[in-house]
């Protein structure tokens, strides 16, 4: 069944039906406004499917004559939807009237009514009508105003391209057109129609005028470059002739031109000097543009370009010039540039990029925005990715890292630790600058979590002479020891060690001191203050009988987190002065000194349990960090060796395997990136060296090759074999009706990202004509059917294909269902579809994230799914495969970590929707060691944004469970 050619859609909410006798009363007697109402009426009916083939004569006779402008405007429409032949094919009797008309609108004086009759010229089908009016429309190319002879040349465009034989002589027309024609957009559509009517015409007039190509308008430039990039892939040997002015089109006034022109001259040439130019034109217009959407769109072009293997050894000297869209707020664009240049980067110029990227750190300090503290983050990610990638800058970025430990944003602070751990262990000698920089920055930590990481590094690197420093910096952000006993004097009142050192540096003579108190007590005594009444008259209060107004106490940092009741920091605090007091012991032969550092690290230790216990913090000492104190005090009075090699050596030695393993994964994901594709498929042209011109291989890509895969593929991870293949398309048809209903229906069902185009066959299986054979359908969830089918007439055991598209709008498990109702000579029948359900897992992709990223949006969403294990699976690890492939979800947790048999198994699965929905799931299983026959047991976590996509997710992996327990 062909689909009848219809180009324009208007949206309608449900209408009432009326009666036909009515609309040609208001189309007869009504006036103006009453006509237009009506018309639209009459329009958004026939859209929707009806059919009045009686109403025809009647806008003929009163509507078309009428000269009304938007009466004018509604009947193209009108014109375009309408049925314009009879049941047999022919032509109807009325339409000559209408071609009439439409003849006398194109030799009309106003010029709008002749260009509007001109575009709705374009859609019509029927070479009937457009015969008679050919020598108008050729009349029109010599219109005095632009506006009548550019929609000429689209009408006589479209009228070639379908029945030549109307306008046999078509291009030398529109080519002698175009030659005395000045305005642009006039010579625009002219150019467009010749590049695919007659190339050689197009080629001639280029030629000619290829010297003045930059004078000329943005849309016409945009046409020439469409033809020169089209000539020279059909004809390599064309491009010494054009590529010149491809390089001309690169500093055209139009970012549109430039964009296009780049891409071009890409896929035209592979030299040098043609990737720089290209490269330098895309940055130009990021750095220029201001919408981000064009930023992320053009830098995804370079990281393209950076893909090819000879295009990023040309733009690693562009690297300077990427950091330039630094410059741009959003942070996803500084996002994607920081990861360009950072793949782009080498050892001659790391060195100004690290420049750039201090910097760019110092203009982030006293800056307040939303993203700042994203932006700080990400600029240490990439400095610690330049100092591990190049070791030589790493003594100059991690001065500039250390300084962010004092940071507020606790993310930024822990990324800096954990840069500082890897270097220190990779580079040590660098391990004395790093531990001097840790040492001054440290009292200025601000979190618990960042000075607990920064204590176990500085208990794990520090040597020599530096283990009396970290100790003494450890007491001072600890305050007066024993701290029970300073918390009691605070109590009370008197004044503590702290509080008589600030006091005693703060008075530098005694005048001073005697003029403080003085003051002090003058205002203490006198302290009136005056009032006004609410009548006007002053009230007198006197300080004596204000309440005194409490002052919170300021505390060392360390000792604050305590009287929070974090003794985590204790326990961290007293491993470290134990690996302190084993090191010093180890160095210092004197046993006086030994003794006497030891005594001291156990007071600090002893202290913390004291205070822990005394019910001064908010918070008691929890059970485990008491335990964790007593092994360090133990561990230090006894000494035993394997205490003692747990300290020194093992904890050092699970650092290195765990750095070894993180590298180890990251090398295996970038050789899976690396992994080379197969670069010749096996449907391509076989190209022989003996027959070519030479220059093939120095082509790029075919853009419109490349689209036109993209496009058939749908999304981006089927492939073309899998789209071409019929078993898929077997495997995607669902049955709507049985085999012995009087109408057979079944239907295709396919997935293209927001669309879903449905194919419905319907078989007519009953001796009968079904007249008006409907297909009514429904949907329930973020689904939108688009538009009605339209009703069809069923010969006896005949059949046909009816599609309708849905929109899809969220990532939901969407149901449609929907009956098909028709007509036969003694009644209306209903037959009732079976439902199809949409899988949620086409709009599901794997995706990965870090660790902190999956815990922040773990915390983030508010919308959980437990969905319990029941599977007949006996083993963990085939039951995790199982669960992702039934998912679509990428396990983050390392192969390494889920390795062995040890009953158990925890691991987090992450995935995104192609809506940007993000999806996090938690397993958690286990079976006895002991039976290998016993079933896996646990359950899974889920977490979304949304409730739906945390729903249909839960759905979806229970019903694959199901599955899999009925194959067993």
């Amino acid at each position: 069944m062909s689909q009848v050619p219809c180009y324009t859609i208007i949206n309608s909410p449900d209408l009432e039906v009326p009666n036909e006798m009515q609309l040609k009363q208001d189309l007869e007697k009504g006036d103006t406004n009453h006509k237009i109402e009506t018309l639209k009426k009459v329009i958004k009916l026939l859209l929707n499917g009806e059919r009045y083939p009686g109403l025809i004569m009647t806008i003929i006779r009163f509507v078309l004559p009428v000269q009304d402008h938007t009466i004018k405007k509604l009947l193209l429409i009108f014109w375009e939807i309408v049925p314009k032949t009879s049941g047999d094919g022919k032509l109807l009797q009325e339409m000559i009237l209408v071609c009439d008309a439409y003849r006398k609108d194109l030799q009309h004086p106003n010029e709008f009514l002749r260009g509007s009759t001109l575009r709705f010229l374009c859609k019509l089908k029927e070479p009937e009508l457009l015969e008679p009016l050919m020598p108008a429309i050729r009349a029109c190319l010599d219109h005095r105003h632009s506006y009548v002879r550019r929609n000429a040349v689209l009408a006589i465009f479209t009228i070639y391209k379908n029945f030549d034989w109307l306008v046999p002589d078509g291009p030398e027309l529109i080519a002698n057109f175009l030659d005395t024609q000045q305005d642009m957009s006039c010579k625009r559509n002219a150019f467009l129609m010749l590049l695919h009517a007659d190339q050689e015409r197009a080629l001639n007039y280029l030629a000619s005028c290829i010297d003045q190509v930059h004078s000329f308008g943005d849309i016409l430039q945009l046409v020439i470059v469409e033809l020169i990039y089209k000539v020279c892939h059909a004809n390599p040997a064309e491009r010494s002739r054009f590529i010149r002015c491809i390089y001309n089109l690169l500093n055209s006034s139009s970012n549109a031109v430039r964009y296009e022109s780049a891409g071009t001259l890409i896929t035209l040439s592979l030299a040098p000097t043609a990737i720089k130019a290209a490269a330098s034109c895309y940055i130009e217009l990021i750095v220029k543009e201001s919408d981000n959407n064009v930023k992320l769109i053009v830098l995804d072009r370079l990281i393209a370009m950076k893909e090819n293997e000879n295009m990023e050894k040309v733009m690693q000297d562009l690297v300077m010039d990427v950091l330039r869209v630094l410059a741009a707020p959003d942070i996803e664009v500084r996002r994607k540039a920081l990861a360009l240049a950072m793949d782009l980067v080498y050892s001659r110029n790391i060195g100004e990029m690290v420049l750039v990227l201090k910097k760019e750190v110092a203009k982030t300090h006293n800056v307040e925005h939303e993203d700042t503290g994203k932006y700080r983050q990400l600029l240490v990610r990439t400095l610690h990715t330049c100092s591990i990638k190049f070791p030589d800058v790493a003594a100059t970025v991690i001065p500039v890292l250390v300084e962010f430990l004092s940071d507020t944003n606790e993310l930024a602070a822990a990324d800096v630790l954990i840069f500082i751990r890897e270097a220190i262990q990779k580079f040590p000698a660098l391990s004395a600058l790093i531990i001097e920089h840790l040492i001054e920055a440290f009292p200025q930590i601000k979190s618990s979590k960042i000075h607990r990481a920064a204590v176990w590094i500085l208990g794990e690197y520090v040597e020599g002479p530096q283990i009396l420093e970290v100790i003494d910096a450890i007491q001072q952000t600890l305050g007066d020891i024993p701290m029970v006993e300073a918390e009691q004097r605070r109590l009370s009142g008197d004044p503590t060690d702290e509080q008589n050192q600030q006091q005693g540096g703060a008075s530098g003579d005694g005048n001073s001191s005697s003029t403080t108190t003085t003051t002090t007590t003058t205002t203490t005594t006198s302290n009136a203050i005056n009032k006004v009444t609410s009548d006007g008259t002053y009230a007198t209060q006197s300080a004596y009988s204000l309440a005194p107004v409490a002052k919170a106490e300021k505390r060392p940092p360390l000792r604050q987190y305590l009287m929070d009741g974090d003794f985590f920091i204790g326990a961290a605090l007293s491993a470290t002065l134990t690996k302190l007091a084993l090191r010093y012991v180890e160095l210092q032969p004197e046993s006086s000194a030994q003794n006497r550092l030891t005594t001291r690290v156990m007071l600090i230790m002893s202290s913390i349990l004291h205070l822990g216990k005394s019910g001064f913090p908010s918070k008691p000492i929890t059970n485990d960090d008491t335990d964790r104190i007593f092994i360090c005090l133990r561990t230090l009075s006894e000494r035993t060796e394997e205490a003692v090699s747990v300290f020194m050596r093992y904890c050092r030695e699970a650092l290195g395997k765990m750095l070894d393993a993180q590298h180890d994964e990251d090398q295996r994901v970038l050789k899976e990136k690396q992994r080379a594709t197969a670069k010749v498929q096996p449907d391509d042209p076989v190209l022989f060296a003996q027959l070519s011109n030479g220059r093939d291989n120095q082509l790029g890509e075919n853009v419109f090759e490349s689209s036109l895969n993209q496009a058939l593929a749908g999304t981006k991870t089927a492939q073309l074999s899998d789209i071409s293949s019929p078993n898929n398309k077997l495997n995607k048809v669902t049955q709507l009706t049985g085999f012995s209903d009087p109408v057979y229906a079944e239907a295709y069902v396919n997935v293209n990202q927001y669309d879903i185009v449905l194919d419905v066959l319907i078989v007519n299986q009953t001796n009968d004509t079904l007249q008006n054979c409907t297909l009514e359908l429904a949907t329930l969830g973020d689904l939108k059917l688009v538009e009605r089918p339209h009703p069809v007439v069923l010969a006896p055991h005949d059949f046909c294909n009816i599609k309708a598209n849905v929109k899809v709008s969220s990532t939901e498990n969407g149901i449609i269902f929907g009956n098909i109702v028709y007509d036969t000579a003694l009644n209306t029948n209903v037959i009732v579809l079976n439902t199809i359900h949409i899988d949620i897992m086409d709009y599901i992709i794997p995706a990965s994230c870090t660790d902190t990223e999956f815990r922040q949006m773990w915390q983030d969403f508010e919308w959980e799914n437990k969905v319990t294990v029941n599977t007949s699976f006996t083993d963990l690890h085939e039951y995790l495969r199982h669960l992702l492939k039934s998912t679509n979800m990428k396990c983050l947790t390392p192969e390494k970590a889920l390795s062995g048999q040890c009953g158990f198994m925890a691991a987090n699965m992450y995935a995104k929707s192609i809506f940007g929905e993000n999806a996090l799931a938690n397993l958690s299983i286990e079976k006895p060691v002991d039976d290998p026959d016993s079933k896996v047991t646990g359950h899974i976590r889920i977490r979304a944004k949304s409730q739906g996509m945390a729903l249909s997710l839960g759905d979806k992996i229970s019903s694959s469970q199901k599955q899999s327990v009925q194959a067993a």
